[in-house]
C-alpha cells in the first residue's frame, strides 16, 4: 500500500504497509480500485453530458458517496467496498454503452467479494505521471475532490443537490488520468475550490433550512442519572431520528465531537433529553468511549479502532464502517436504544462546567453593528480564526498556547474539531461580546466565509485587508477542500500547521507561498508578533 493522503501519515511521507489511521493494505487497495472505477465513470459521464445524454441522479449520489467513503477514518470494512464498486462500475457501463466517444474505459471488475479483497493491483490512479509536481497536483484534487464528496453527501441527505456540481466533480475526476500542464492542473485544484464553496452552500442551506439557524446556547460537559447515547461524527438528521426515536424512552442524548454544535439549533435543542457534550475530539475516543456507560452511534467520519471492552457497544450508520461493529440502516435506531437499555448509564448527576456554542454566521452578523463599533473604537484590533482538524501527533499545543496568549483585545473565531484544544476555555468578553466565538463543525465553514465577508463590505474594505488571520489546523481531505476554497476566493497569509502534506512537492509549495503566501506555522509567540507587529 501507499497513503499519504492525512496529516498523521508515517513519517511524514506516506504509510506504506498499514495506515496510522488503522487501515490495512487490503482496505487502501480497494479504496484506490473504488476511486479508480469513480474516475472511469466520471469519463463516461463527462463523454455523455457533452453528447446531450442525462446522467442519472442515482449515479451522481453513487460517485459522492463512493468518494466520501475512501476519505480518512471512514470505512475500514473491505466488504462494505464492493457492492460501492459494482454499482460503480454498473453505472459507468451503463453510459458507456450509449456514449459515441471512445471514453478507454478498459477495466473489468472482478465480479465476486473475494477477488475484489484480493486485487493487489489496485493503484492511485496519481500515479501515472512521473513528475512529481504535476503528481503533486493531481493528489491534491483527488483528496480534495474528497472534501468536496463529504459535503455533497451531508447536503443531499438533506435534500440540497445540483447536478452542475456533479458534473464538475465528474470533469474533475476524468481530467486525472489525462496529460495535463501545470497550469491547467493549478486552474482545476482552484476549480475544486469553487465546487466546495458550492457544495458548503448546499449544505448550510439543508442544515438550516431543516433545523434552523444555529443560536448562542450554554452547553453542560457533565452528566445526567440515566441510561445514555452518545452519537460522534458530524450528521444532524441522524441525530434528529434518534432523538425522535428515543422521546420518552428516560434515554438521554449526549454529543462527542463535532457534535457538539448540534445544541445550537433551535429544532434539535427542543428535546428535553438532549442533554449535553461529552469527551472532546476524535482522537482521543478510545479513552473517552471506554470510560462512557451507554451505547455510542458513531455517524459520518471520525472512527478509530474500537477498543474491545466497547466494540459490543458501538454502533455505525450510514457510510461508516468498522469490521465487526454492528451496522445499522436506514435511520432505524433500535438496535442502539436496545443496547443502551441494556448498559448502567450514569449513576449521578455531575457538573463539569458548560460550553457556549452557536456563533454561525446569523448570530454574529446579528450583533454585527457592535463587532464593527468595537473595531472603530479600538476595543477589538484583531480577529484571529483558529480551527480546523485535531490529531493526535506532537505539536498540535501550539494552538492552545496561541489561544492563550493571544491579547485581550483580540477575538478567536473557532470551527471544527481542533477547538477542542481550548473549547472550555473562559477567555472573558469585549463589551458583551465573547472573545471566543464556537461557529461550528469543519462543515459550517460556510459561515465563516460568510461572516468575513460581510465584515469586509462593512469597512469596504477586502477580506484580506481585514483584521483577520487565519491560523489552521488540518488532518484529512475536508481540510484540503477548504483550504482550496479559501484559495480560490484569493483569502491570502494562511498559517498552516501542524504539519504541510506529505503530498505537496517544494516546487508546488513555492507556487502557493509566491501566490498566496501560505506558511507554515512556528511558535505562537513569533507568529503573534509577526502578526500584531
Amino acid at each position: 500500500m501507499f497513503c499519504n493522503q492525512c496529516e498523521q501519515t508515517a513519517k511524514g511521507q506516506g504509510c506504506t504497509v498499514k495506515g496510522v489511521c488503522g487501515k490495512t493494505d487490503e482496505v487502501s487497495a480497494i479504496q484506490d480500485l473504488l476511486v479508480q472505477v469513480c474516475v472511469e465513470l466520471g469519463t463516461v459521464a463527462t463523454a455523455a453530458r457533452k453528447e446531450g445524454l442525462t446522467v442519472s441522479n442515482e449515479a451522481n449520489r453513487l460517485t459522492s458517496e463512493a468518494i466520501f467513503s475512501t476519505l480518512t477514518n471512514v470505512n475500514f470494512d473491505e466488504e462494505r467496498f464492493v457492492p460501492l464498486i459494482k454499482n460503480i462500475a454498473a453505472a459507468r457501463d451503463e453510459l458507456a454503452g450509449k456514449v459515441k466517444a471512445d471514453c478507454g474505459v478498459i477495466t473489468k471488475i472482478a465480479a465476486t467479494a473475494d477477488e475484489l479483497s484480493k486485487q493487489g493491483e489496485a493503484f492511485p490512479v496519481t500515479s501515472f505521471d512521473t513528475n512529481e509536481d504535476l503528481r503533486s497536483l493531481k493528489q491534491i484534487i483527488v483528496y480534495g475532490l474528497k472534501g468536496v464528496a463529504a459535503y455533497v453527501d451531508h447536503a443531499a441527505i438533506l435534500g440540497q443537490e445540483d447536478e452542475g456540481l456533479y458534473a464538475s466533480i465528474h470533469e474533475a475526476l476524468a481530467a486525472v488520468p489525462q496529460e495535463l500542464s501545470m497550469e491547467e492542473l493549478v486552474g482545476l485544484t482552484m476549480k475544486c475550490g469553487e465546487m466546495n464553496l458550492k457544495a458548503m452552500e448546499l449544505l448550510d442551506a439543508g442544515n438550516t433550512g431543516t433545523y434552523g439557524h444555529p443560536v448562542p446556547t450554554e452547553v453542560p460537559l457533565g452528566a445526567k442519572a440515566g441510561k445514555a447515547i452518545l452519537v460522534s461524527g458530524h450528521d444532524l438528521k441522524d441525530l434528529r431520528q434518534l432523538l425522535e426515536q428515543t422521546e420518552g424512552s428516560g434515554i438521554n442524548i449526549y454529543t462527542h465531537g463535532e457534535m457538539l454544535p448540534c445544541h445550537a439549533y433551535p429544532e434539535l435543542k427542543k428535546y428535553d433529553h438532549f442533554y449535553g457534550h461529552y469527551g472532546t475530539a476524535w482522537q482521543n475516543q478510545a479513552k473517552e468511549f471506554a470510560a462512557f456507560p451507554g451505547a455510542i452511534l458513531m455517524t459520518t467520519n471520525c472512527i478509530q479502532k474500537p477498543v474491545e471492552s466497547y466494540k459490543g457497544d458501538i454502533f455505525t450508520t450510514g457510510l461508516v464502517g468498522w469490521p465487526g461493529v454492528t451496522h445499522v440502516t436506514n435511520g432505524d435506531f433500535a438496535a442502539v436504544i436496545e443496547k443502551a437499555k441494556e448498559l448502567p448509564g450514569f449513576e449521578a448527576d455531575t457538573d463539569q462546567g458548560s460550553v457556549l456554542c452557536g456563533f454561525a454566521r446569523n448570530a454574529v452578523l446579528g450583533v454585527a453593528d457592535k463587532v464593527i463599533e468595537g473595531v472603530k473604537s479600538g476595543a477589538i484590533k484583531h480577529f484571529f480564526l483558529v480551527g480546523g482538524c485535531d490529531g493526535a501527533k506532537p505539536g498540535r499545543n501550539y494552538y492552545t498556547e496561541f489561544v492563550e496568549q493571544a491579547p485581550q483585545d483580540t477575538v478567536i473565531l473557532t470551527l471544527a474539531c481542533g477547538k477542542f484544544r481550548f473549547f472550555d476555555k473562559k477567555l472573558g468578553d469585549i463589551d458583551g461580546i465573547p472573545r471566543l466565538l464556537d461557529i461550528g463543525q469543519c462543515n459550517d465553514a460556510y459561515s465563516a466565509i460568510q461572516i468575513a465577508v460581510a465584515l469586509a463590505d462593512a469597512f469596504e474594505c477586502d477580506v484580506n485587508e481585514l483584521p483577520l488571520s487565519m491560523i489552521l489546523s488540518w488532518y484529512e481531505q475536508k481540510a484540503v477542500s477548504i483550504l482550496l476554497t479559501l484559495l480560490h476566493l484569493g483569502i491570502k497569509d494562511i498559517r498552516l500547521g501542524p504539519s504541510l502534506p506529505a503530498f505537496i512537492t517544494p516546487n508546488v509549495l513555492n507556487f502557493l507561498v509566491e501566490n498566496f503566501n501560505i506558511m507554515p506555522i512556528s511558535t505562537p509567540e513569533e507568529d503573534l508578533k509577526a502578526i500584531l507587529g
